[in-house]
């Protein structure tokens, strides 16, 4: 009795350490997880950084040329008829203030550059997040994936359990021999085995996700939750292409360069213009003309002769730039087409294999299993009958959760290549 009351009080405290370990399980959604991942993904805030550093660009594009100060002195010599250096005696002093005058608006052409800089640098950040949000997707496909067939290897290992015992109340009757017992028993470590692969590959998914994610969470407390299934049909092939020209970033930031280079080369001929530099200047010193007056200013102007540099390369190169950059919006466009039609061919398969499937071969396998099992049990089948129709509904079954994720992969492959979430 004393015995049995420690029994009943170790299960109690097991019962409240599983529910405190269940109670204190993360569970997230694919929103959820998105959302913390561009939240605290280390690659994405570093992008975010240059962003930031884009913008002081534009900073240093806009910022006027500083005035230049210049002082001098002339005059200074040694005193008649004493033969004594004195320092200052008799120099004069000059002033000047220039500033050098931008033509042909290049300020504000620079400033412009700077901006539309910053915005191919942000389509850029915006198509990389694309990428990371696909290989998120994916390990997220994965961990739901290893849960389906982890649940799925103790629903046959349960199975195969309630067989064996069927098989062991068999032998005692003596409906059966004991070879026939044992070779069913060793056929369990086939689902044994199963069983600690999937948990294995569940661990390594939750792993991926979490190292994603930055997190350092242990795996025991980590859990992702979503539908893993797949619909009917799918949007048509042309609606998705007409998406992936609006959405595609990578496509915009193609279109950007073209603007920016046309935005460079408008400058590249700005600055093969003159700039003239102004100046003032003021000095003290006595005319001869007049020995009241001796207080002096004037202003000059500086015009550089541009003769032979006329920044003929930098118009050359940039015009050359602005072709170059039209070439590879084409060939993005063109790439753009190619991962949609790939990508779509890719989910249409798993769809015919996943319809099959659901429609005819998982009934027909638990069906086949069922009356196999029945005979068996009832002396009406052989036990390699018997096995290989076990073999068979876990082959099937197993098939069948495999193909799911593969939709599921390939349907976050679609997504990339749209440029958005078309399929959830």
């Amino acid at each position: 009795m004393q015995g049995l009351r420690w029994r009943l009080c170790g299960v109690l405290v097991m019962a409240c350490i599983l529910s405190i370990k269940a109670m204190a399980q993360k569970t997230f959604t694919w929103q959820e997880l998105r959302d913390r991942f561009e939240m605290t993904n280390p690659t994405l805030q570093a992008a975010r950084i240059g962003i930031q550093e884009s913008r002081t660009q534009e900073i240093t594009a806009y910022l006027r040329p500083n005035p230049e100060f210049t002082e001098s002195t002339d005059g200074t010599q040694l005193t008649p008829n004493q033969g004594v250096w004195q320092p200052f005696a008799g120099t004069q002093f000059t002033s000047s203030l220039g500033y050098l005058h931008e033509r042909q608006h290049k300020r504000e052409l620079r400033l412009e550059s700077a901006r539309k800089a910053t915005a191919i640098a942000e389509s850029q950040l915006e198509d990389q997040q694309r990428s990371l949000l696909f290989n998120l997707r994916n390990a997220f496909v994965q961990t739901l994936q290893a849960k389906a067939v982890l649940a799925l290897a103790h629903e046959n290992l349960n199975y195969y359990d309630q067989v064996l015992k069927v098989s062991r109340d068999r032998k005692q009757a003596g409906d059966i021999a004991q070879v026939d017992l044992e070779r069913l028993e060793l056929q369990r470590v086939q689902y044994e085995t199963d069983l600690q692969t999937a948990a294995v590959n569940l661990r390594t998914a939750k792993i991926q996700l979490l190292s994603l994610l930055n997190d350092r969470t242990p795996v025991e407390g980590f859990d992702v939750n979503g539908p893993f299934t797949f619909p009917d049909h799918i949007t048509p092939l042309e609606e998705l292409r007409t998406e992936a020209l609006a959405a595609r970033p990578d496509l915009k930031a193609a279109a950007q360069s073209v603007d920016k280079a046309r935005t460079d080369h408008r400058l590249a001929v700005a600055n093969g213009s003159t700039d003239p530099t102004f100046s003032g200047w003021w000095s003290h010193n006595a005319s001869f003309n007049n020995p009241v007056a001796n207080n002096t200013i004037g202003v000059s102007v500086t015009i550089p002769l541009r003769i032979f540099d006329r920044n003929q390369g930098e118009k050359a190169r940039t015009q050359l730039d602005i072709s170059r950059n039209e070439k590879l919006r084409v060939a993005t466009e063109a790439q753009i087409f190619n991962d949609v039609d790939s990508a779509y061919s890719t989910v249409n398969s798993n769809l015919t294999l996943l319809a099959a499937y659901k429609a005819r071969y998982l009934q027909q396998a638990e069906r086949v299993r069922e009356i196999i099992s029945f005979s068996y049990q009832r002396g009406g089948a052989s036990l390699l009958d018997f096995l290989q129709a076990q073999q068979d509904y876990r082959t099937v079954q197993l098939n069948y959760l495999n193909l799911i994720g593969s939709y599921l992969t390939s349907a976050s492959q679609l997504n990339m290549a749209v440029g958005r979430e078309v399929i959830q």
